[in-house]
């Protein structure tokens, strides 16, 4: 997100997602135990050159025919957005550790996260609560109002996932995902996560701090001038901005954390207990 919300605004859209989801019943079904030859189009595959370290795919994504149920392709069109940027360390595999991305596996990442279509949802809601709010009143109202302001949230949305993604990923060889702790105690994992806003880790698996997250957040802020011209400027709006910004990202970290729980809870299918695709075990010492 490049602008800061009301609290109204935010809890409308909570309680809109809260509603959506509350009609949905699913029923897990069970994946096939033996590995597929071929993965889902959104498992990035990235081979192991010749002599490299081992490394594992992460688990593929939940396809929509996992999901059983009259709202299938509801449930599953809202739970791969969340799921693509999430990856399961495999702890049943110690001193193994999953594959990197290379730049264009990153930039594959953010074409898919930008044209799926929650993300146009995403922006018509939220056009429809700025129209509703009367933000950026230069926009009018109307027809033409909403449009101008759909426009600037598929732009905003999408300046976002290219520097947070993409640009600064590649940048700082950094890895754009979110590496769920997976096991412990609840407040641990919660702290785990929220942390990730701060720390993120490198192509080679080691922690780094989170350029993307705040370069990212700063850089679409910075570009929102432009085609939001009632912005407040200055230097407190655009860093209350980006405060309210990485706090969204945080929640949404934290959802990813507990997404198996809550996967288990709701009977929706998840993958990541399973073992990973083109698992090796490691060397003997």
């Amino acid at each position: 997100m490049s602008r800061n919300r009301s609290p109204l605004a935010t809890l409308a859209r909570c309680l809109l997602l809260l509603l959506g989801m509350s009609f949905v019943s699913v029923r897990a079904q069970q994946s096939p135990p033996t590995t597929p030859q071929t993965a889902p189009p959104d498992v990035l595959q990235i081979p192991t050159a010749p002599g490299a370290p081992s490394c594992i795919q992460p688990a593929p994504m939940v396809e929509i025919s996992d999901y059983d149920g009259p709202f299938k392709k509801i449930v599953g069109t809202f739970a791969r957005p969340l799921e693509r940027k999430s990856v399961h360390p495999p702890h049943f595999l110690p001193g193994v550790q999953l594959c990197t991305l290379s730049a264009k596996d990153k930039f594959l990442l953010f074409v898919r996260s930008s044209i799926d279509p929650v993300a146009f949802l995403d922006a018509g809601f939220n056009a429809g609560l700025d129209q509703a709010q009367n933000n950026d009143p230069s926009y009018g109202q109307g027809a033409q109002g909403y449009g101008r302001r759909f426009r600037a949230e598929v732009a905003g949305q999408t300046s976002s996932r290219l520097f947070s993604e993409f640009a600064y990923p590649s940048l700082f060889h950094e890895d754009p995902r979110y590496y769920r702790k997976g096991n412990g105690a609840v407040p641990k994992r919660l702290l785990y996560a929220l942390g990730h806003s701060v720390l993120a880790h490198r192509d080679d698996g080691s922690t780094m701090f989170n350029f993307s997250e705040w370069l990212g957040t700063a850089s679409t802020v910075v570009l929102s001038n432009t085609y939001h011209p009632d912005n407040r400027r200055g230097f407190a709006p655009a860093a209350e901005r980006v405060g309210y910004g990485v706090l969204q990202d945080a929640g949404f970290d934290v959802l990813r954390e507990f997404w198996p729980e809550i996967s288990r809870k709701f009977k929706f299918p998840f993958r990541g207990d399973h073992e990973p695709q083109g698992a090796t075990p490691p060397p003997a010492s």
